[in-house]
């Protein structure tokens, strides 16, 4: 679906890769709207920039790939669409496309485009890949060309039929819904409507739902974006493909904050479907699997610049999280020792997204003893946080009155700090 801003040709379908020129990535959203007026879903819409509001006009399967990836891991669901509908344009020859494999399809509808010159063979070959896509949960959308005779294979697995409320001619409303009558199940969505007597129009007629710049115009969202260093993406995608043991993709894991941030904003969004918050990495990979992981890490490969290299931020935040982990071995649990490593490295993440903390922790899903530490340095992980802030800034006069309530001694402290300065060092951040 397209606004009146974004027109093309009925073959060129509206979503592409956000493009990143200034470290940023953005993606606009429309919302789709009930009978009484109530958001169901949101369309998205590819932007280069904040002022955008045409979309670009380069379309391919690499730019549909770094669209979802961006949504998922980027900007991530809660932002873009919560627990409502997404709505996004595809292609005809990309429906069996891998980038589909890292989301989670009980939200997202996807919006198929007209095939080129109504092509009989075209038509047919989308038919097969309709229904797997289907099988797997996702729902289809379609124009009003789906109701006539070429489609007619179609008509029956598609959810949703979009109506063009300016395009369609006088008089022709009442014959559609006559005909789209034996299709009780099909949702009709009445798009680009810019008026009340076209609300009132297609709401009269038996509209399900509807969109257009009366209800909202598009609103853009942004998000900065963290880049791995490529190297380590690279080694994590080969010893993925080789099924290596997780506690060393764990490992691997941990080396890099900007990595891991975006794989537990993924696992954690709403778009993933968990019922449960993952935290630590050695989770994250046990619930996505070898082969989900394995997709994950191409698709990142494939939007990651080759010369990104991990910062000195990267550093401290590694540095920070190891340190974590040292303080906390014997004090707590195994997995409680996991998350004394996320807050560590999160606790950088103001830095390195360039905003406050509280707004930084609203990308990601994280438990309370997590978020209490980070934002109040209370709870089980609070009093080390402050012990390593304390430590890398030189100040040993909270040092020690940290340890003191911990019963803990300065060298373990100093000890633990080198240690992780020297692991950090060795693992070539």
């Amino acid at each position: 679906m397209q606004t009146q801003t974004e027109m093309q040709s009925p073959d060129t379908p509206s979503t592409v890769a956000p493009l990143e020129t200034d470290g940023y990535t953005y993606i606009a959203r429309q919302p789709l709207v009930d009978r009484k007026q109530q958001i169901i879903g949101y369309e998205l819409l590819s932007r280069v920039s904040a002022t955008a509001t045409e979309a670009p006009t380069t379309h391919t399967r690499a730019s549909d790939t770094a669209f979802l990836f961006n949504a998922l891991s980027n900007i991530t669901t809660e932002n873009l669409f919560g627990d409502k509908l997404a709505f996004i344009n595809v292609r005809l020859e990309d429906l069996n496309g891998e980038h589909f494999e890292i989301v989670y399809p009980e939200r997202i509808v996807l919006e198929l485009p007209r095939a080129a010159g109504d092509d009989a063979a075209i038509i047919a070959d989308a038919v097969p890949q309709m229904q797997a896509l289907r099988e797997r949960g996702f729902r289809l959308a379609a124009g009003v060309f789906a109701a006539t005779a070429p489609y007619a294979a179609w008509l029956p697995m598609l959810a949703f039929l979009e109506v063009d409320a300016k395009a369609l001619p006088t008089g022709v409303l009442p014959a559609l819904m006559r005909k789209l009558g034996s299709s009780p199940n099909l949702k009709l969505i009445a798009e680009k409507v810019e008026t009340l007597e076209a609300f009132r129009e297609f709401h009269d007629a038996g509209f399900h739902f509807f969109q257009g710049y009366y209800f909202a115009r598009p609103q853009t969202v942004s998000a900065k974006v963290l880049n791995p260093a490529f190297s380590t993406v690279l080694q994590l995608v080969d010893m993925v493909n080789k099924q290596a043991e997780i506690p060393r993709i764990e490992e691997v894991l941990k080396r890099d904050p900007a990595l891991s941030f975006k794989l537990l904003s993924y696992i954690n969004s709403s778009g993933f479907g968990l019922m449960s918050e993952v935290t630590s990495f050695r989770h994250a990979v046990m619930m996505l699997g070898y082969k989900k992981l394995f997709r994950w890490l191409v698709l990142l490969m494939a939007t990651t610049p080759g010369n990104s290299a991990a910062s000195a931020m990267a550093r401290n935040a590694i540095t920070r999280g190891r340190m974590m982990e040292l303080l906390t071995t014997g004090a707590v649990s195994d997995a409680d020792i996991d998350n004394a490593f996320v807050v560590g490295v999160f606790s950088m993440l103001d830095v390195m997204l360039g905003v406050p903390l509280d707004k930084a922790l609203e990308e990601i899903s994280l438990a309370e003893p997590l978020t209490l530490a980070l934002k109040h340095h209370q709870g089980t992980f609070g009093p080390y946080l402050q012990i390593v802030k304390a430590c890398e800034q030189d100040t040993w006069e909270d040092v020690d009155l940290h340890i003191a309530l911990l019963g803990m001694q300065r060298r373990q402290v100093a000890i633990a700090h080198l240690e992780a300065l020297a692991w950090a060092e060795s693992i070539g951040i």
